[in-house]
């Protein structure tokens, strides 16, 4: 199929080592593609920039194979995020650079004046944002009366992301013969009404499989308890130790949180989220592709067109709202036929909602155990031994230097030096809370011959559950789980085991950390009760039910919270 493009362009693509081209690409090039509006439904990855760009060489290219001189642009590409305007703009670049190609690039957080001025001097093709193409449309900075075809790429987000109305301001001021391709990974209604509204007769393209969740793509689920979740963060960065790492927070806070923690471990970090400036945004990109950076912590918007040919591993920290989320914040790896690992940590409340969520979007997960420190020193050492042994380039200042330590050292203790200062390197690995249910025994654990019991205002009816009480109960009472014995959960309330000998501690402990009126976790009251739970399953026999709650229920009961978008 590349023998058949217009010379030019196959040129730039031998140079850019394309040997074939991908579903995608070959699809919109098809005889009955041409020249006609498309409706592409393609996976994220997939080479859809590029399929683009050739499916509108017809409109832009003259008799002799280069773009003519000329003011007005010829195509507009409109894209979600500044990170995936700049990345189309890449791309467009080298592809139509022996062309001759003029391209500008129009998104928030850059110059406008500047964008205006080059806009003045011409541009064959506009990659912009919504918000700053219609800015410099009304400004009059930008004539789309000549445009010959108009490109929508990850038109789903845009929709989603609420520029329906900038995206319906651009399209009214294109002519109507000119050309228009839409491209999407999902195809839900309202982007089938906007294709209906400003296109004619189009052809329909998917290159989507069954497997919505991308087959390059590994997908793997941890059930956590929820205050383990950035230490298992921690075990999972350091079990596969990836090139390049993304790691998905739903709000800026938790992006800020994160990625402050990660840098306090040792982790090359960087973070990307709505309150970094462009400049910013820049300079944590080039860190990742410089490798000087290895780990980047997002939100979904601020990640929207990140292309890291790397990265090999992506954390859902914070859990996506829908399955057309989760396909985008996954897609970042697994890309151009390489193999990627996208990991959903999991709370043990939300357990269910995940699996609904992962059968709606057909995607088959492996529940797996978080990684624990053992998992991690044993992939270490492997890792280790693998880098130690393989052959290396030595020169003559090597080798005399070498000599010269092993001269005052036993081989043995260089070896052991050079283990050090590799693992010296690393940050350390976590000590998860939970780790299930201990085995049974006979008799009081060493330390519980003498206990009291606490009482929390939870119980099965409000899904209480061993996994996040006992994590909860380490927070709230400044206590190690070596400290708290038995957890009998009823219908309404849980009762708690305490060693006496530090029963008041915990007591102070959990009044200092209670928050009046709070809806979450730090809202539940634990108090102190008199007696073993056998008697108080009497005495509450003899008062009769439990008085009904009237306070609002607890976030874990009321399922989660949609996360503001940033």
């Amino acid at each position: 199929m590349i023998d058949t493009l217009p010379p030019l362009l196959a040129e730039a693509l031998s140079a850019r080592g394309y040997d074939s081209l991908t579903p995608v690409q070959n699809a919109v090039l098809e005889a009955e593609a041409e020249n006609r509006d498309l409706i592409v439904s393609a996976q994220t990855g997939s080479g859809k920039t590029v399929a683009f760009g050739l499916a509108m060489a017809p409109q832009l290219l003259g008799e002799n194979g280069s773009l003519p001189f000329i003011r007005e642009p010829l195509a507009l590409v409109i894209a979600p995020t500044r990170e995936l305007a700049l990345q189309v703009s890449r791309e467009l670049a080298w592809l139509y650079e022996k062309a001759g190609a003029r391209i500008a690039t129009c998104v928030g957080g850059m110059d406008p004046s500047r964008e205006r001025r080059t806009l003045a001097q011409g541009a064959h093709i506009v990659v912009g944002t919504p918000g700053r193409l219609r800015d410099h449309l009304e400004r009059g900075a930008l004539d789309l009366g000549a445009l010959r075809v108009a490109v929508l790429d990850e038109a789903d987000e845009m929709l989603d992301m609420g520029f329906r109305e900038d995206l319906e301001e651009i399209l009214d001021a294109t002519p109507d013969e000119r050309r228009s391709l839409l491209f999407s990974a999902t195809m839900p209604k309202p982007i089938v009404a906007l294709a209906k509204r400003y296109q004619k007769d189009a052809l329909r393209i998917s290159t989507v499989g069954e497997n919505r969740g991308h087959g390059d793509i590994s997908y793997q689920a941890v059930a956590i308890a929820p205050s383990d979740i950035e230490n298992a963060v921690v075990n999972i960065l350091r079990l596969h130790e990836a090139e390049s790492a993304m790691l998905f927070c739903a709000t800026r806070e938790s992006v800020r949180r994160l990625h402050a923690s990660l840098i306090e471990r040792g982790f090359a970090a960087v973070a990307l989220s709505g309150e970094h400036s462009q400049n910013e945004r820049n300079q944590a990109m080039q860190a990742l592709r410089d490798r000087r950076a290895r780990v980047c912590v997002a939100t979904d918007v601020a990640a929207r067109g990140i292309d890291l040919p790397t990265l090999s591993l992506v954390i859902h920290v914070e859990l996506p709202r829908d399955a057309e989320t989760l396909q985008h914040r996954s897609g970042r790896t697994g890309r151009a036929g390489k193999k990627g690992i996208a990991v959903l940590l999991v709370p043990y409340p939300r357990r269910k909602r995940v699996e609904s969520m992962l059968r709606g979007a057909k995607i088959a997960a492996d529940w797996i155990e978080a990684p624990t420190p053992a998992d991690i020193h044993q992939a270490d050492r492997e890792r280790l031994v693998a880098a130690l042994t393989k052959p290396v380039e030595l020169d003559e200042e090597d080798r005399a230097l070498a000599a010269l330590v092993m001269q005052r050292l036993p081989a043995e203790d260089i070896a052991a030096a050079l283990v050090k200062a590799h693992r010296a390197r690393m940050p350390a690995p976590e000590e998860l809370l939970d780790k299930g249910p201990a085995p049974a025994s006979t008799g009081p654990r060493p330390g519980f011959e003498d206990t009291v019991w606490f009482r929390m205002d939870v119980g099965r009816r409000h899904n209480a559950d061993p996994r996040w009480i006992l994590p909860l109960l380490c927070r709230r009472g400044h206590l190690t789980k070596s400290e708290i014995g038995a957890i009998r959960i009823a219908a309404n309330e849980t009762l708690v085991e305490i060693p006496r000998a530090v029963a008041s501690r915990f007591s102070a402990a959990v009044k200092r950390t209670a928050k009046a009126g709070a809806q979450d976790e730090d809202g539940i009251s634990i108090e102190l009760v008199a007696g073993s739970p056998r008697e108080t399953a009497r005495q509450n026999r003899r008062a009769g039910p439990p008085p009904k709650r009237h306070k609002a229920r607890p976030a874990f009961e009321r399922g989660p919270k949609k996360a503001k978008r940033f």
